[in-house]
């Protein structure tokens, strides 16, 4: 017996489309109020997992339950909803009058349905755009818009597929807001994006996907202590050449020296960057510029698929 608390359980998902695997025994969970950011490179996989659990696509093997319910069936219907990429809206109809169709497909009527609109018009400040025709509105309030359709029966479960390709950064950061606010409502959301920073700043934890398997999951620090570690990179310039006898004294240290730049790999930032400008003081050589990098999630993704995000 599944169990029903579970936003959204998947166990051994398999589907082949002819020789090609697009998934393969694919196994996870999404935890209540969660934001899970799905990761791969084109062609992982990313996007049947996601087009399998919206229902549009029938798995041959293994589980796929959403709150209990299997991915067909109706009742799982009511507690998902699925802003998929590509902007899913009527360009002849107003903002309002889309939100009535989506409302309508979602199974709600009369007073229900006119408040969802309302508030929802409101939610993604729309309300003064309410009766203009959808294809005079921005790129980025058509995203706006697009989530709206998707969110308007107020799902448990979200799947949201990269909705903020191509939008300015303020309607971008209107998007992060709303999606904070599904969270702050208890929303289950899994989140599939383009852009690392993004599932950086949003995401509570991280699934990666390759060859139809989640090869790694967990927080981007969960993530990056199993890969590339956790030692920082110092990189400094020095305003004058480094003399031989610093080289040196750098080289001891473990850093590599280049022209006015020097390298360094840290594990303690404090402990040896302090070292590190003593040195320079002593030598009097001043410092034009210091940066420390922590690892990055595109660190991460890099050494675990060793393909680009974009490829």
């Amino acid at each position: 017996m599944a169990d029903s608390t579970i936003p959204l359980e998947i166990r051994d998902l398999s589907k082949s489309f002819g020789e090609r695997r697009a998934l393969d025994g694919i196994s996870l969970d999404l935890a209540p109020g969660e934001i899970l950011g799905l990761l791969g490179p084109n062609g992982a996989g990313k996007t049947t997992l996601v087009r399998s659990v919206a229902g549009r696509v029938t798995p041959e093997g293994g589980t796929l339950r959403i709150l209990g319910y299997e991915a067909s069936d109706d009742r799982a219907r009511l507690v998902r909803g699925w802003v998929p990429q590509e902007i899913a809206l009527y360009p002849l109809l107003s903002p309002w009058e889309n939100l009535w169709t989506f409302g309508r497909y979602q199974g709600l009527s009369g007073a229900a349905l006119e408040a969802g609109i309302r508030t929802s018009l409101e939610w993604i400040e729309l309300a003064d755009r309410a009766n203009d025709k959808t294809d005079k509105l921005s790129g980025g309030m058509k995203r706006r818009l697009n989530i709206a359709a998707g969110t308007i029966h107020g799902p448990k479960v979200l799947l949201l597929d990269e909705p903020t390709v191509g939008v300015d950064p303020q309607s971008r950061e209107r998007i992060y807001a709303m999606i904070g606010e599904l969270k702050g409502r208890g929303v289950s959301l899994v989140y599939t994006t383009h852009y690392m920073e993004e599932a950086e700043r949003l995401c509570d934890r991280i699934a990666i996907i390759d060859h139809g398997k989640i090869i790694a999951s967990g927080t981007k620090d969960e993530l990056v202590k199993k890969t590339v570690g956790t030692r920082q990179a110092v990189a400094l310039d020095a305003a004058t050449p480094i003399p031989q006898a610093l080289a040196e004294k750098l080289g001891r240290l473990g850093a590599t020296v280049d022209g006015m730049q020097v390298r360094l790999s840290v594990e303690d930032p404090a402990g040896e960057i302090r070292r590190l400008l003593e040195l320079f003081h002593a030598e009097n050589v001043p410092v034009q510029d210091l940066t420390l990098k922590t690892p990055t999630l595109e660190q991460v993704f890099l050494q675990l698929t060793g393909r680009e995000l974009r490829e």
